[in-house]
């Protein structure tokens, strides 16, 4: 996987800008595979500093188990339009009423999938309003607030953003990233390209609001835990955002399916994404999404 055609979506994908009381949001969808059983749709929202891409590689595994799956741009986050200025605009609760809209506009109950800050997005819009979704997943995303060093670099960020531009920030943060630790796939210098132009896609308030929203995160996983759907917690083996073992205790608190993905970290669906999208899919083929045995 070391070409961007890897990571480029299926053929049958369609870019276009969804449609919802709240506005347009850029957007990947992908239908399910031709021959194959339709079983629901997947409304797929990103992380911090993400975008709907994160997803590329998931289309094509779920399009096969029969998911419909539809990616999104958030509010502000690369292809998708947001004050540039105006943190208020990205209060965690106007991006948790995007959400709602979005599933609104796929006008059929979906399965939520939200990955790290998408997670949390999701959750909230969750809290408000169960009734729009099937099952909800998340991946790499915490009970509360960010680990110590993360909040760490989020302030060093938010400090960056106040003097210098996107692009001089995104330069910066390339010459401070250390090596990888792990054997993770190569993904090519045209990833690392698409990386680059969705950071300077990505609205500076967007990046302001929701990285405080990360460090000031409350636990609200008892108010999630009432919530009469099927629940499900995925991550890698590895994660310096939110330790394995507090994913491990949320998923007990939340009685929810817990998926470990061997060999990814923060984004497994990137990382590893066939064992994650079969373990997406194999949730969601349970009668009522949770463990069957």
């Amino acid at each position: 996987m070391n070409s961007q055609a890897a990571f480029s979506p299926p053929p049958s994908a369609r870019a276009y800008a969804l449609r919802t009381a709240r506005g347009e949001f850029a957007v990947v969808d992908v239908p399910v595979a031709p021959d194959v059983e339709a079983k629901g749709v997947a409304l797929l929202v990103p992380g911090f500093t993400g975008s709907k891409e994160d997803f590329t590689l998931l289309h094509g595994p779920l399009a096969a188990r029969g998911y419909r799956t539809v990616a999104v741009d958030g509010r502000g986050q690369f292809e998708t339009v947001g004050p540039a200025d105006d943190e208020s605009a990205y209060a965690q609760e106007e991006l948790a009423r995007d959400v709602l809209a979005q599933a609104a506009a796929l006008g059929v109950p979906v399965q939520l999938v939200g990955h790290s800050l998408g997670g949390q997005i999701s959750r909230a819009a969750v809290l408000l309003d169960h009734s729009p979704f099937v099952s909800f997943t998340l991946v790499a995303s915490g009970p509360a607030q960010i680990s110590d060093s993360q909040r760490l670099r989020v302030k060093l960020l938010r400090d960056a953003l106040a003097v210098m531009s996107m692009a001089e920030v995104w330069e910066a943060m390339q010459a401070m990233s250390p090596p990888e630790e792990v054997d993770l796939p190569d993904r090519g210098s045209g990833y690392q390209e698409l990386l680059r132009r969705r950071w300077l896609g990505n609205q500076p308030a967007q990046l302001l609001a929701t990285g405080r929203q990360l460090c000031t995160e409350p636990d609200r996983v008892a108010e999630l835990a009432a919530v009469p759907l099927p629940l499900h917690v995925l991550s890698g083996a590895r994660d310096d955002t939110w330790p394995v073992t507090l994913l491990d205790d949320m998923a007990v608190r939340l009685k929810a399916r817990r998926t470990v993905v061997p060999g990814a970290e923060h984004s497994p669906n990137v990382d590893r994404p066939l064992p994650t999208a079969r373990a997406l899919a194999d949730f969601w083929d349970t009668a009522d999404g949770q463990p069957t045995g």
